[in-house]
This record gives C-alpha cells, sequence and structure tokens, in this order.
C-alpha cells in the first residue's frame, strides 16, 4: 500500500512540476527583455523574465491557456499555448510600441500632458481607495554586486565579503530570495507571513526582503525612499514637474494609454524623472519608469535608484492593480562601486477576501517553521522568476564555500591569522578569537586610554572583555568585562568589573551587575566625553568635565513585557567621595581664563567640595510605552517597527534612599514625550517633552540633581533634539520641579530647493526651539537656524546652526557645528 501511494505523489509531483511555460523573451534585434511579465490571461498565475530575458510561468494543472506578455515600450502580445505532459517552450519577440499623437487636440497651445496629469491628479484618492482590501502570493529577490572593492576600508580588513569577491575584487555580495503571503486591509492593516527564504552562503539566515518594504505607492502624495519623493500624481505635482506627452497606445483591453515624460522643475528637489504611464478616461497609473539620484534621497553614494512598476487590469475592483516592481540602484564611494536590483512579483490576488476582526494584529510579519531549510527542488518548483546564470552560480558557489568555512579546521586556521599579535594593535587594541566556539577576548589600545583632566591629571584606562555568542545566529551572548584606570596626579588606581546577558530576542530581556571603584561625572549621562575634555583642556583651558569618586554594587534587569511596553529596574549602592583638581599645568595659557575647580556650584573657589562623602541605595524604574506597537517575528527573535502614528511615552520613578545621611534621601518621577512627524514634501518635524517632580530632595547631592543635555564645546553629535546647545553643563542643574520642550523642523529641500543657485547645494534648512523651566528660576531658551547636509561631493556629514539663547533677559548667539555619522 505504501509503494502505491508513493507512486500516486511522484505522479502528482511529476504533472505540477510540468504544468508549466518556459522560453525566451527578446527584441525585433535579438536582445534579451529583461522583467517582462507574463500572465495568463483568465487567472492569477503570473511571472516576469529575469535579466537574461528567460522566464518560467507554473500553471495549475494541464490545458490550454492564453499567456499575456506585457513590457513597458513594447505592444502587449496574447499568445494561445497547450500545455500538456511535459514543459512546453514558447520563445517571443516583442515589437516596440508605436505611440502616436494623431489623435491629439491641443488646448490653448498647451501640451495634452497637463490635461491627462490633471485628471490622474483629480482621481487620485478615489483610484487608491478602489483597492480596498486583498491577499496575495508575493516573491522578491534581492542581489547586490560590488566592483574594484579595497582589501581594506578604514583600516579594516573587508576580506572577500563571505566568497562573493573575485580576483578582481567584484562580485555578488548579497542574494536572496522570499516567498510570502500577504494580506492588506486599508487604511493601515497589513500581514505577511513568509513560506520560504533563502539567502546565498548561508543555510540559515533569513532573507531582508519583505513586502512592506518593496511596497512604494506613486497613488500617495510622497513616497519614502529615505526622504520623502514627491509623486508625479501628487496634490501638488505641478510646483516640482515639467510634463510633455511623449505618445499614446492602447493597450490589449482597448484602453487608450498615455506616455507622459516627467522632467523636474529643479533638479535638486525630492523628486524624480522619467515616464509615467496613465489610462484615458479611468486616470489610472498603467506604469512607471522613474528614476530617483543620491542626492534626491540624500544618501550621496547612491548615483541613481530607477523604479519600474507594471500594471495588470483586474474587473473585480476595476482597477489596474500592480503585477511586478524592479528597482535598480548603483553606488560609488572611496574608489569602488556597484549596482543591484531588488525585484517583486505579485500573484494570485484575492480581491474578496474573507476578514475578521482576527485577520490582522500587531504582528505584520511572521515565518512558516522551517522557511530558511527550503532545498533547492522546492525553489525549482515555486520559485516564479529564474535566476540568470550569474544567481545559480552565486548559489553553488557560495554553498560550497559556506561548508568550508563552517568547519572547525577553516575557523581555526583564520583565527591562527587573525589572532597574531602586530604593532598596531598598540593604537587599535587587540582581540582574539576562537571562532569556532563563538568567543573574544579584547584588549583595548594603551594609547588610545589617555586622558588629561585636572583632577587625576594624565591618567590612563585599559579595557579587558570577554564576549561569548550563543544561539543558532548567535543572537544572544553573555559578557564579563573590567576597566582599570590610573590617575597619575592623583597617584590612585581604580577597578571596575561588568557582567551582562541578553538571554533572548523575542522579549530581549538582559541582566547587568557590575561593581567596583571608578570615576565618574557628577551628570551620570556624562555629556562630555574624556577624549573632548581632554582636548577643550589641553588646547583651550576649558576644563568641563566635573568627577567624583565612586565605589558601587548595582544590578539591573530590563525586558518587554509585551511588545510595545518594555520595563527596565535597577537597584544599587554607591559611596560618593567629592574630589578637588590635583593640578593646575595648562598647555597653552590664555591670559583672560583660568581652570574652573572641580565644584560647579562654586567656580572659582579652587579647593571646594561640591558636596558631602556619602552613601546610598539608589533604585531606578523606568517604563517605556510605544502604543499601537507593531512588530516581526522573525525565528530568532522580534523586532519592533518604529512608527510615528502616535508618540511614545517614558515613564520612571528614580529613589534614593538608606543614605549614611537621611537627607540625601529623595524621590524623582519623570516622564517623556517624543514624535517623529513626516510631513511629505514639507520634511519632518521632532519634538520631545520632558518633566520630573521631585519629592523630600531638598538637600540632596548634586549628583542626583536632574542635569540636562548641556553643551559647551559648540560641538554637536547625533541627534539635537533633546539637547540645549549653548546651556553651561550644571549652570541649570535642580532638585526642583522642572519642564523642558525640544522641537526641530527639518525642511528637507522643501525651503532652500525652490531658491534659485542655493537649490544646487542640495542643503537642508533647519530650525529649532528649545525651553527650560525650573521652579526656582526664570525660563531658558534657545532659537535655532541651520543647514544640514554640507560637505563636498559625496562627503555629507556636516551640519552649522547658529544658535540664540536667552535667559534673564540676556542673549548669546553662537555658531555650533554638527557632524553625523
Amino acid at each position: 500500500m505504501l509503494k502505491y501511494l508513493m507512486a500516486i505523489c511522484l505522479f502528482l509531483s511529476f504533472l505540477t512540476v510540468q504544468a508549466q511555460v518556459t522560453g525566451h523573451v527578446t527584441n525585433d534585434d535579438g536582445n534579451p527583455l529583461p522583467f517582462v511579465n507574463i500572465y495568463t490571461e483568465a487567472g492569477s498565475n503570473g511571472t516576469t523574465t529575469n535579466n537574461e530575458g528567460y522566464y518560467e510561468l507554473k500553471v495549475p494543472r494541464p490545458g490550454n491557456y492564453t499567456l499575456v506578455f506585457q513590457y513597458l515600450g513594447y505592444k502587449t502580445l496574447k499568445k494561445p499555448v497547450s500545455v500538456h505532459s511535459s514543459p512546453v517552450n514558447l520563445d517571443i519577440v516583442l515589437k516596440q510600441e508605436s505611440t502616436g499623437l494623431d489623435e491629439i487636440v491641443l488646448e490653448n497651445n498647451a501640451d495634452p500632458a497637463i490635461r491627462v496629469i490633471q485628471n490622474a491628479i483629480q482621481h487620485r484618492k478615489i483610484n487608491a481607495e478602489k483597492l480596498e482590501s486583498f491577499t496575495a502570493s508575493f516573491y522578491s529577490r534581492g542581489l547586490w554586486r560590488i566592483k574594484n572593492a579595497p582589501e581594506k576600508f578604514l583600516g579594516q580588513e573587508i576580506g572577500d565579503l563571505g566568497g562573493g569577491l573575485d580576483s578582481t575584487r567584484s562580485g555578488i555580495v548579497y542574494l536572496s530570495e522570499t516567498i510570502s503571503n500577504i494580506a492588506l486591509q486599508k487604511p493601515d492593516d497589513f500581514k505577511e507571513h513568509i513560506i520560504a527564504s533563502k539567502v546565498s552562503g548561508n543555510d540559515n539566515g533569513f532573507s531582508l526582503n519583505s513586502a512592506q518594504e518593496a511596497y512604494f505607492s506613486f497613488y500617495e502624495n510622497t513616497v519614502e525612499v529615505n526622504s520623502e519623493l514627491v509623486s508625479p500624481i501628487a496634490d501638488y505635482a505641478f510646483n516640482y514637474y515639467r510634463y510633455k506627452l511623449e505618445g499614446t497606445f492602447y493597450d490589449d483591453r482597448g484602453n487608450l494609454i498615455n506616455k507622459i515624460k516627467v522632467t523636474p522643475k529643479r533638479e535638486e528637489d525630492r523628486i524624480f524623472s522619467g515616464y509615467i504611464y496613465i489610462v484615458e478616461d479611468l486616470w489610472q497609473i498603467y506604469g512607471i519608469e522613474l528614476t530617483a539620484t543620491g542626492k534626491a534621497i540624500q544618501v550621496p553614494p547612491i548615483e541613481k535608484l530607477l523604479f519600474k512598476q507594471n500594471y495588470r487590469f483586474f474587473e473585480e475592483p476595476g482597477r489596474y492593480v500592480q503585477i511586478s516592481q524592479s528597482v535598480d540602484f548603483s553606488f560609488k564611494m572611496f574608489g569602488f562601486g556597484g549596482d543591484g536590483r531588488f525585484t517583486a512579483v505579485y500573484s494570485d490576488y484575492n480581491f474578496q477576501p474573507e476578514f475578521n476582526k482576527r485577520s490582522f494584529g500587531k504582528e505584520i510579519l511572521s515565518f512558516s517553521e522551517k522557511a530558511n531549510k527550503k532545498d533547492s527542488v522546492f525553489w525549482n518548483e515555486v520559485r516564479p522568476v529564474p535566476l540568470t546564470g550569474e544567481e545559480l552560480g552565486d548559489y553553488i558557489k557560495k554553498d560550497q564555500i559556506q561548508e568550508h568555512r563552517n568547519s572547525r579546521k577553516y575557523k581555526d586556521s583564520i583565527d591562527a591569522v587573525q589572532n597574531k599579535f602586530e604593532v598596531s594593535d598598540i593604537l587599535f587594541g587587540y582581540t582574539y578569537q576562537n571562532s569556532w566556539k563563538n568567543q573574544r577576548f579584547s584588549l583595548s589600545a594603551p594609547l588610545r586610554g589617555i586622558d588629561f583632566n585636572t583632577v587625576q591629571g594624565w591618567n590612563s584606562s585599559l579595557e579587558l572583555s570577554y564576549l561569548k555568542r550563543t544561539g543558532e545566529n548567535q543572537e544572544n551572548y553573555w559578557s564579563l568585562s573590567s576597566m582599570v584606570n590610573y590617575g597619575f596626579e592623583e597617584d590612585r588606581l581604580r577597578v571596575s568589573a561588568e557582567f551582562e546577558k541578553k538571554f533572548n530576542n523575542f522579549d530581549k530581556d538582559f541582566l547587568r551587575i557590575s561593581g567596583g571603584t571608578k570615576i565618574a561625572q557628577l551628570n551620570t549621562n556624562s555629556p562630555l566625553s574624556p577624549f573632548l575634555n581632554s582636548i577643550t583642556t589641553v588646547l583651550f583651558e576649558r576644563n568641563y568635565m566635573k568627577l567624583f569618586d565612586k565605589s558601587f554594587v548595582t544590578a539591573g534587569y530590563g525586558k518587554d513585557i509585551i511588545p510595545g511596553i518594555r520595563v527596565y529596574g535597577e537597584l544599587g549602592w554607591e559611596n560618593r567621595k567629592p574630589l578637588i583638581n590635583n593640578t593646575d599645568h595648562v598647555f597653552i595659557d590664555y591670559d583672560d581664563r583660568i581652570y574652573s575647580s572641580n565644584n560647579p556650584l562654586q567656580p572659582q573657589v579652587w579647593g571646594s567640595k561640591a558636596f558631602e562623602e556619602h552613601s546610598l541605595v539608589k533604585s531606578n524604574f523606568t517604563v517605556d510605552i510605544s502604543f499601537d506597537q507593531k512588530y516581526l517575528s522573525y525565528p530568532d527573535g522580534r523586532y519592533n517597527v518604529y512608527e510615528n502614528k502616535y508618540p511614545k511615552l517614558r515613564l520612571g520613578w528614580e529613589k534614593g534612599f538608606g543614605s549614611s545621611d537621611p537627607k540625601y534621601n529623595y524621590d524623582q518621577f519623570k516622564a517623556q514625550i517624543r514624535q517623529n512627524l513626516k510631513l511629505g514634501n514639507k520634511g519632518e518635524f521632532n519634538y520631545t517633552l520632558r518633566g520630573g517632580l521631585f519629592s523630600n530632595a531638598e538637600e540632596i547631592s548634586l549628583i542626583d540633581y536632574q542635569h540636562f543635555n548641556a553643551n559647551q564645546i559648540q560641538i554637536a553629535f547625533g541627534s539635537y533634539v533633546g539637547s540645549f546647545n549653548l546651556m553651561p553643563y550644571y549652570e541649570f542643574s535642580t532638585n526642583q520641579n522642572y519642564a523642558e520642550f525640544h522641537a526641530e523642523h527639518d525642511f528637507q529641500g522643501w525651503v532652500l530647493g525652490k531658491l534659485p543657485l542655493i537649490n544646487k547645494l542640495n542643503y537642508n534648512l533647519i530650525l529649532g526651539a528649545h525651553r527650560l523651566t525650573t521652579f526656582e528660576r526664570n525660563p531658558y531658551s534657545e532659537y535655532s537656524i541651520g543647514v544640514d547636509n554640507l560637505g563636498f561631493g559625496k562627503f555629507r556629514f556636516l551640519r552649522l546652526d547658529y544658535v540664540i539663547s536667552t535667559y534673564n533677559g540676556k542673549k548669546d548667539g553662537a555658531f555650533v557645528f554638527g557632524l553625523k555619522f
């Protein structure tokens, strides 16, 4: 009986595999046509040709079919075909579409494209709403090549990138595929279930390609590609584009298609250029061939992005619906470059799905069990777009390389080379690793740990650490580290240690235990790095960093209770000792400057102390709340999707108790709200609101005051929202109730992009406002105007702001120089 069942299964499998049509699509000159859409006229099965023009169309069963071959710029071809017991080969030659303007009537000498685009804009929302809900099958493929890669980048060995680079330092460095089922219901319900995922060279990896990331709707006013690019049929599109009717033709349904050339009015705007195809009378998108530049998306290394979308008419929604998309890109930087393509194919649409309240939830991406373990037989059966020779060769090569490089012998041989000590390790640090056991031991660079401050004088730090990664994809870890610091003027050695363990990648619970003795800043958020303080002290006679001695034992634990709610609790004992300056040595003596004391409350009194020595038990409890948090469920972890629909809330309770002196006991209750709002072509608006209430805090230590993100060095790093640009580090620290507000609007070219000559610089105008209100002081305010995206060529990581601060009727102004990495 078992033999009969096996025979039946093999027979059915044979029929399934053989019910297909294969072939090659070329033009009149014999050149292969990539990305041609092929689908059955009566059904929902479809595919596209690969880069070499080859296709494979799977049909549900043997029978007679009419295949439709559709390609922008070429005449749509319908071809009957009979599919029986063996694959049918059907090669196709497509003829270029002959567009004409004979039937076009000019009105007031205006280009006919104006009328078409006006109607497309007028019907934009109506057409978008016609597709309210659906389910579909989704296939994606991502490929990324590098050409002429250097052997080292920023001093680090690049290697062959997993076997992708050949002897010319060129080749495929990323190739992956995904097959999934997707469901959508407007306004914002979406779900994707990945059936199969494949990454070349990693049989345990999961593709980064997802349907939501691949979805670009030109029916929206803007298309988000790092920045918000204006759609050619946006409500305000005529402010950004010129249009020209290149010609018209009829599709296979007899509908008139308008081919319209889209040209930017200003090249430096956040725009596209190319062609958009609009269906007459329906005013729907028939196809897209639009290009964006790295300047437009504000990623200078990108040279261009080419979006190509193809649509097919479906009777059910009465709308042309996207059936395929390709995004081609190229990049170049530091003398090397590359290119790639992300392909997406939609099929098996169902426009009348039976959704209920349980159809959607917070989980928007999930995987089938062993989705990344499908063999080549499975992929050959279900892959809608055949592999090119290059892609097939990459899979075969990297599978062999992976098997070899996963062996202990290979890993040990690589480690033996990399673990050799070199002279450069004195500058960059030394790492010893055992790849087979997924463990690493590191020793920081002695020379890089040398700093100068007025408490310790010259001091040196040395860090030793051990890291052990665990989990199938090494997504979890535990680590041990120790910091040794010695101050020469103090003649004092301090040693601290820390243990940290990340348990899993789902609720992301982790434990941290630390203890020892260390020198710390009075503002324990460390607003100034030792390196920058060394520069300001040595070169400018400005010793901004204020320090104290801390002996401590602390334990902290954090985890996600549910998606969108994360808690963190910390409990520790501290003994705090005040410190004073031990050196007044200056390197450059400025006549109008002297070092300040280590007590910010009495900066002119050299030997004064900021507080009395005391011990304290301190607890800190924080809850982070992200409303309507959606997430991606991968087999090795859960990852939150960050959206701006609602603000994010943080609540905290900080408590000092059990002090050696009761006056140092206190409570502080904190709250924070922050949000990043994308405003389409008008840029982004960010804001942060913070506040705190103190209780029983009249005589607490300066360490436990609320300190603010201040800045006196006129150099800014990272985010500006949440920080003050000119505020002195400790002048406004408080043990009273407080509230602070930060806001910033990045116009992303909406203003400067419209100014002649200036728009060629591709700069962004930024306006900012910051305000602090405390119980015992008048408000402190800052206002700024800045320019972002500064630099030369493809190096755009600079920002310059002019900031005005106001306090007690006094105004100060200064330029603040920013760095972005």
